[in-house]
């Protein structure tokens, strides 16, 4: 009697809108191999709860795994759900775990929001470690939540194992674990993609779902491909999901399910995907993760790119690349390998061996870029590609032959073209320049490196920088000065030439011819070992010539060498005239003017 009160109020409910949100069930991982799957796991509700008199969910519970001698633990994947928003800190066998991924599920329902969570945690490392024996899920607790959720009926919470293993006695199957949160009534639509049907005995599909309910079978039907599945007496075809395991065939899962059903003659030769479709008229069914098993023995082919080599300013790369086979048959020998260049097809390699299951073969090409492709693009390789998009090879999957990355050809830093720095003659050729301002101005790229070098062979080895550019002295001009510019990649160089002229020598006119160290020659800034052809000559105030000198004379210092004061005589204190005649191209006038002369 209580049973039938609470359906008539459950199907009361339902006359008012449900609204669902939820995360929809995806291919998460294949394994392709000698392997199967169970599941583990355990409810936390002590009773379901459509009979519960007193509302209650436990925050502990226990499964033990008991594997056969010869079954390798692969992959282990935690699964944990409940109703509320999530308790995301739980524990097993007393190690705290904490979710990879959570999944949620939010349901409208007579003007009420009704949260539900699932979280997943891959503890493949604690599960190999424990092997076979009782695993412990503690402090999951939804206490908080359960009287708001008893109001209709979905107070609950659960966990379950997802075990992969491995046996060299199974058949080569193919593996898929779906997973996410989709949730009824009234119907789910569930397409299970990256299958490849080739044989389908002993073809089989799992389900992890929460909230079951064994009293409940409205309009509840369990579909594949659009033909009904039960596994009777435990699961009936009306009442998929009932609390119940298959693997331990218990009836007591309350308000969960492992389930798992044969569908050999629900699946055929060939197919690629699967339609999966749950309907029901009143039960809260959320479906979390699925799993199908099917033989399967096709090779594989996946390509990697591992490197690309470039060389400066040229069209010629290098890639070293990798054709895996994780399957579950060989890969023939001279399977193609075709390659592209933003989708412009470049040429086709092969592989040179077979690839055993699980095995892969490393190969280098040298590849020319068209010179139509620009410099930056993308590189692709696709294996089982004989270049115009077709295949040679059935393989498990037709989705994972691509690889692609992006290439960028090493070009030599562009440059400005510097002009060459000029600077007056300090004597024989010797300069002092500054050109600090060209490791701005030589630069294209604001980015790139500069570095200024006083031979081409130090810049090509990039060895002895010239650091003071500010203040640097050349002992002889002209002088090529060498720019090596650096990107991340390459390098360029270019040049500019310091010279030296002759500037404008500068006369003092000041003589004190008395040997105290200051003024005592008539000397000339910027003419000595500068003008080497000139000539200096002083007259006296009479327009007498008293003294001449060149460049390898020494300053006159107030005697006469010409004239009527001659062997050396000081000449009396007074004014003088010069003229010196430079005798540079540059300079047609000579230079004239007055001089003093005191003691």
């Amino acid at each position: 009697m209580k049973q039938h009160i609470q359906n008539i109020l459950l199907g009361t409910i339902l006359l008012f809108s449900s609204i669902i949100f939820g995360q929809d069930i995806s291919l998460f991982q294949q394994f392709n191999g000698r392997y199967d799957f169970v599941f583990v796991g355990n409810t936390l509700n002590p009773i379901e709860n459509s009979f519960q008199s007193t509302v209650s969910v436990l925050t502990t519970s226990s499964a033990d795994l008991t594997l056969n001698p010869n079954d390798v633990i692969e992959k282990a994947y935690l699964y944990w759900a409940g109703s509320g928003t999530g308790d995301f800190d739980v524990k097993l066998n007393g190690q705290t775990v904490t979710p990879d991924r959570t999944f949620s599920i939010q349901r409208v329902a007579s003007n009420l929001v009704f949260d539900y969570f699932s979280a997943f945690k891959d503890i493949t490392a604690q599960v190999q470690a424990t092997g076979n024996g009782t695993y412990t899920i503690s402090d999951l607790d939804v206490s908080n939540f359960i009287d708001f959720h008893a109001q209709r009926s979905t107070n609950f919470a659960g966990w379950a194992l997802i075990v992969v293993y491995k046996n060299p006695d199974l058949p080569l199957n193919q593996l898929n674990v779906y997973d996410g949160m989709q949730a009824v009534p009234d119907e789910i639509n569930i397409t299970l993609n990256s299958l490849n049907v080739i044989d389908n005995v002993d073809a089989k599909i799992g389900f992890l779902a929460w909230e079951g309910d064994s009293g409940i079978a409205v309009n509840e039907t369990l579909r594949i491909n659009g033909n009904p599945i039960g596994n009777p007496p435990l699961n009936p075809v009306n009442n998929a999901f009932n609390g119940t395991n298959s693997f331990t065939n218990s009836t007591s899962l309350y308000n969960m399910d492992l389930d798992v059903y044969p569908i050999q003659n629900n699946i055929t030769v060939g197919d690629t995907s699967a339609q999966i479709q749950l309907t029901s008229g009143q039960d809260f069914v959320m479906i979390n993760a699925i799993v199908t098993k099917l033989n399967s023995q096709l090779p594989d082919a996946t390509v990697g790119i591992n490197n690309v080599a470039t060389t400066c300013d040229s069209k010629t790369i290098i890639a070293d690349y990798e054709v895996s086979n994780y399957s579950t048959a060989i890969l023939p020998a001279n399977t193609p390998v075709s390659i592209y260049a933003n989708d412009v097809y470049i040429r086709t390699i092969f592989t040179q061996t077979i690839i055993p299951i699980d095995g892969n073969e490393i190969g280098q090409v040298t590849l020319i870029i068209p010179n139509t492709i620009a410099d930056s693009f993308d590189l692709k390789f696709v294996v089982d590609d004989n270049g115009s998009g077709i295949g040679i090879v059935t393989e498990i999957s037709e989705i994972n032959n691509k690889f692609t990355i992006p290439v960028v050809l090493s070009l030599s830093p562009l440059f400005n073209l510097l002009p060459n720095k000029e600077t007056c003659n300090e004597g024989s050729g010797k300069g002092t320049f500054n050109f600090s301002d060209y490791e701005a101005e030589v630069k294209a790229n604001p980015s790139d490196t500069i570095l200024f070098y006083d031979s081409l062979l130090n810049a090509q080895n990039s060895t002895n920088p010239i650091f003071n550019t500010s203040n640097f002295v050349a002992l002889s001009t002209p002088k090529t000065i060498y720019v090596r510019l650096e990107n991340a990649n390459c390098s360029s160089i270019t040049s500019f030439i310091l010279e030296t002229k002759n500037c404008p020598p500068i006369v003092h006119n000041f003589v004190s011819a008395n040997n105290d160290g200051t003024n005592d020659t008539f000397h000339i800034d910027g003419l000595k070992d500068i003008f080497l052809k000139y000539k200096i000559s002083i007259y006296n105030r009479w327009g007498t010539l008293i003294w001449t000198g060149i460049n390898s004379s020494q300053e006159w210092d107030g005697f006469a060498t010409n004239g009527i004061l001659l062997d050396n005589k000081e000449i009396p204190v007074g004014t003088y005239f010069y003229i010196i005649d430079l005798n540079d191209p540059d300079y047609s006038e000579p230079l004239t003017g007055y001089l003093y002369l005191t003691r």
